[in-house]
C-alpha cells in the first residue's frame, strides 16, 4: 500500500516570483536550471528514489531539500513507528549519529570564540584523568581525529558491550582512562575516533560550567529556533514524534534495532529535517558565531607532515562529480543519515532513515543527480580489482597448543580464553567466540573481533596485540596457561 505523500513539494523557479536558489555557475543557477523544467516531473523523479519504502509496513525515512536557504522538497516515508503505524515526516525526531558531531564542535568553536579556550590547548589541561601517552594531545587533534585516541565504541565492544546496552558518558570515560597506548603520534595521520568528541563534549561542559545540551540550547538551538532539538542524553526520556530504529530479517520482515545511548557529544543529537533547515540556513546567513567562526568550522585539519586533511570540525569537505561538498553521514543502530551541502550551488540535501540497510549517502547523492545533472561531470565506471586470493598459512597441532591459555587485558579489564579443538584454535571473549584463522607465524585472524599477533618471550607466549580498525596494539598479557 502506498503512503500519501505528507507536507507540500515546493519547487520554485523565477516563473513564481522565487529567489534564484544559486549564484550562476559557469552561467547556470540552480533556480534557472530548474525552471528548464517540468517542477512536478522534477518531484515525481525525487519521489520515485524513495518508492521502495514508501509503504505502510516498512520504515522509511524523512527528507528535505534545500535551495538558496528554503525548502523547495520536504516529504517523509515509511513508519516511524510501525507498532503503531506512527508516518514519517519532515518533523519527526530522528538520533542523527554522528552528524551530531558538527554541533559539538560548533559549540566548541564558540567557546573558543569567547576566549574560554584555545584549539590547540593541551587536553589534559581539562581532562587531567586522561593518561599521559607522552605527547601533547591538542582540541584540534580531537576535532580532526588526528588525536591518536582509540574508538570508544570498538573499546566498549571489545569488553563485551552491545548496542542494545545502556551505554553512559560515565561508562565510557571509565574505559577511555584505563587505556595506555594510542593508534598513533598525535598529528602523524587521520583516524577517526568518536572518542574525541565524547572529550570535547565534556570539555564543554567544564569549561562552560553547564552540562553540553544545556549549552547547546541556549547558544545554538534556541536562537536559531529549532525547537525540537536536543543533545539526547536520558536515555529513558519521552521524546514525543520521535523515530525508532529498525533492522531488517528478511523481506517484508523488520525488527527492533534499540539504541539506549546516555552520552553526548560522539553521537545522541535528536532532531528533524525541519530543524536542520534552520541549521543549514546559518551557514550562509548566520544568526549564530560570525563569519571567523564559521570559516573555522571548515578548515580542515592538518597532518604534521603539512598534509590538509578533508576532515574539518565535524564536517567532511569533498568533491562529488565535479561539485565542491560539505557534510556528514553515519549510522547508529538502525538509524542512517546524511547531510550533504553543494555550498557554490546553495543545495543542501537531509535524509534521515529509521532503517539498517538504508544507505542515506546514496539516495542524497541521487537527489543530486537530479537537480544539478547539467552542472555535473560525467560518472566514469572504472573496473574493478579482482579480488584477493588467500594464501592458506598452516600451523601443526602442536604448535597450536602453545597459544591455549587465557589471556587479560589491563585497558579493558577482560579475560579472553584460546582453545583448542579437532586441529583449529577458537577464542571466547565477552561477547562470543571468534575463530582463529592463521595468516602467517604468531598472526591470526580473529573473525569478527580483528587481527591478533602473539607476542614472545624466551621463545615462549607472553601475551598478544590486537587490532580491530579504530583500535590498534591493544595488549593482551597470558593470565593462565
Amino acid at each position: 500500500m502506498r503512503v500519501r505523500g505528507r507536507n507540500s513539494i515546493r519547487l520554485p523557479s523565477r516563473a513564481h516570483g522565487c529567489s534564484p536558489l544559486a549564484e550562476p555557475v559557469e552561467g547556470i543557477s540552480l533556480s534557472a536550471m530548474l525552471s528548464q523544467f517540468n517542477i512536478s516531473a522534477i518531484a515525481s523523479s525525487v519521489d520515485a528514489i524513495f518508492a521502495e519504502w514508501d509503504k505502510t509496513d516498512s520504515p522509511g525515512c524523512a527528507v528535505a531539500v534545500v535551495g538558496d536557504g528554503q525548502a523547495i522538497y520536504r516529504k517523509g516515508f515509511g513508519m516511524a513507528n510501525l507498532e503503531y503505524g506512527i508516518p514519517n515526516s519532515p518533523s519527526t525526531i530522528y538520533h542523527v549519529a554522528s552528524i551530531s558531531k558538527q554541533f559539538t564542535a560548533f559549540a566548541v568553536q564558540l567557546l573558543a570564540s569567547d576566549l574560554k579556550l584555545s584549539l590547540d590547548d593541551d587536553v589534559r589541561k581539562y581532562l587531567p584523568e586522561l593518561h599521559d601517552f607522552g605527547y601533547s594531545i591538542t582540541l584540534r587533534h580531537l576535532l580532526h581525529h588526528t588525536s591518536g585516541l582509540r574508538d570508544q565504541w570498538n573499546l566498549l565492544g571489545l569488553s563485551g558491550w552491545r548496542s542494545g546496552d545502556i551505554i553512559t558518558e560515565e561508562d565510557i570515560l571509565k574505559t577511555v582512562w584505563r587505556q595506555r597506548e594510542l593508534n598513533f603520534e598525535p598529528g602523524s595521520e587521520k583516524y577517526y575516533s568518536n572518542t574525541g568528541y565524547t572529550l570535547l563534549g565534556l570539555i564543554t561542559k567544564r569549561v562552560s560550567g553547564v552540562p553540553l545540551r544545556q549549552f547547546c540550547q541556549e547558544r545554538i538551538f534556541a536562537p536559531l529556533g529549532m525547537s525540537h532539538t536536543h543533545f539526547h542524553d536520558n536515555n529513558a526520556e519521552i521524546v514525543k514524534g520521535r523515530a525508532y530504529s529498525y533492522s531488517q530479517e528478511s523481506a517484508g520482515q523488520f525488527q527492533n534495532f534499540p539504541l539506549q545511548y546516555a552520552n553526548v557529544g560522539a553521537t545522541s543529537l535528536f532532531t528533524t529535517v525541519d530543524d536542520m533547515i534552520l541549521w543549514d540556513r546559518n551557514f550562509d546567513s548566520p544568526k549564530v558565531g560570525d563569519a571567523d567562526l564559521l570559516s573555522e568550522m571548515h578548515k580542515g585539519g592538518i597532518l604534521n607532515n603539512g598534509v590538509e586533511l578533508d576532515y574539518a570540525s565535524g564536517l567532511v569537505n569533498s568533491l562529488y562529480r565535479g561539485l565542491r561538498t560539505v557534510g556528514h553521514d553515519e549510522a547508529d543502530a538502525g538509524f542512517r543519515t546524511a547531510y550533504l551541502r553543494f555550498p557554490d550551488q546553495r543545495l543542501s540535501i537531509l535524509v534521515f532513515a529509521n532503517l539498517s540497510s538504508f544507505s542515506p549517502n546514496s539516495v542524497a547523492r541521487n537527489i543530486a543527480d537530479i537537480l544539478l545533472a547539467d552542472l555535473m561531470i560525467p560518472t566514469e565506471e572504472g573496473k574493478n580489482d579482482p579480488p584477493a586470493v588467500p594464501i592458506e598459512f598452516q600451523v601443526k597441532k602442536d604448535a597450536l597448543l602453545t597459544y591455549v591459555g587465557d589471556y587479560y587485558s589491563q585497558e579493558l579489564g577482560v579475560i579472553y580464553s584460546i582453545s583448542e579443538s579437532d586441529g583449529a584454535l577458537a577464542m571466547n571473549y565477552p561477547k562470543g567466540t571468534a575463530q582463529l584463522q592463521p595468516l602467517e607465524e604468531d598472526v591470526f585472524n580473529a573473525h569478527p573481533i580483528g587481527h591478533i599477533a602473539f607476542e614472545r618471550g624466551h621463545e615462549k607466549i607472553s601475551g598478544f596485540r590486537l587490532d580491530n580498525g579504530r583500535v590498534r596494539n591493544l595488549s593482551f598479557e597470558v593470565w593462565r596457561r
